[in-house]
């Protein structure tokens, strides 16, 4: 891929670049209320949950984050509270970048543009885009494409945006099921997997492999 240099690097936002904290979150609520196997089997079943929230029409984040902890809570038998699920919504502006991402994304930044496509808000995504020490050429919302990621309809909505191709583009994303597997089939051949440990590898998909942003300009030389 040293040889290509796209039009645009779009990235995912949350667990590629900032610290995604849903896991540390549900820990800070029912982590006194579960065994350790529990707590760890309540997590898993808040990250499939999460993901099966975003799969049909368009619906503010609030309400997904609240319908997935809701029904985590009723599957591991615990207590739910509307207000738990206010508290983790409110977290996400908070977050900050992983400690690898502001020199890397600074670096490619000076040679090409970049771009974020990210399953949030409109009033969230900012906050956490400044923390990110890197001039960015947009910032696209499920909100605005009215769609999350794993559907095609919100990178359609970014193509359009940007008038241009999968051809185009590289996409970053430490993801499969939300990114890359998405971008395979939209025909996006040219992928980075920043593998920060949420998913096992998978070549069938085709992608350079990076540790952590750290290592994202020298996929292109830079």
């Amino acid at each position: 891929m040293t040889t290509f240099r796209p039009k645009y690097i779009t990235f995912d936002c949350h667990g590629t670049l900032i610290n995604f904290q849903m896991a540390e979150a549900a820990v800070d609520l029912y982590g006194d209320r579960l065994s350790k196997d529990g707590m760890a089997q309540f997590i898993r079943n808040f990250a499939a949950y999460r993901l099966d929230e975003i799969l049909g029409d368009w619906k503010p984040y609030a309400e997904v984050v609240h319908n997935a902890i809701e029904r985590t809570c009723r599957k591991n038998n615990v207590a739910f509270r509307p207000e738990d699920a206010d508290m983790v919504y409110r977290r996400v502006p908070t977050w900050g970048p992983h400690a690898d991402v502001p020199a890397g994304l600074a670096k490619v930044a000076k040679e090409i543009p970049l771009v974020i496509l990210s399953n949030a808000m409109d009033a969230q995504i900012m906050s956490n885009v400044e923390t990110l020490g890197a001039p960015f050429h947009a910032v696209y919302t499920a909100e605005q494409a009215q769609a999350y990621k794993p559907r095609f309809k919100a990178f359609e909505y970014m193509f359009d945006m940007l008038g241009c191709g999968p051809e185009d583009i590289v996409h970053c994303s430490s993801s499969f099921r939300y990114d890359l597997m998405s971008a395979h089939d939209l025909g996006i051949r040219n992928k980075v997997w920043v593998n920060r440990g949420h998913e096992p590898a998978n070549p069938y998909y085709g992608y350079v492999e990076i540790a952590d942003i750290s290592g994202l300009p020298g996929v292109f030389g830079l």
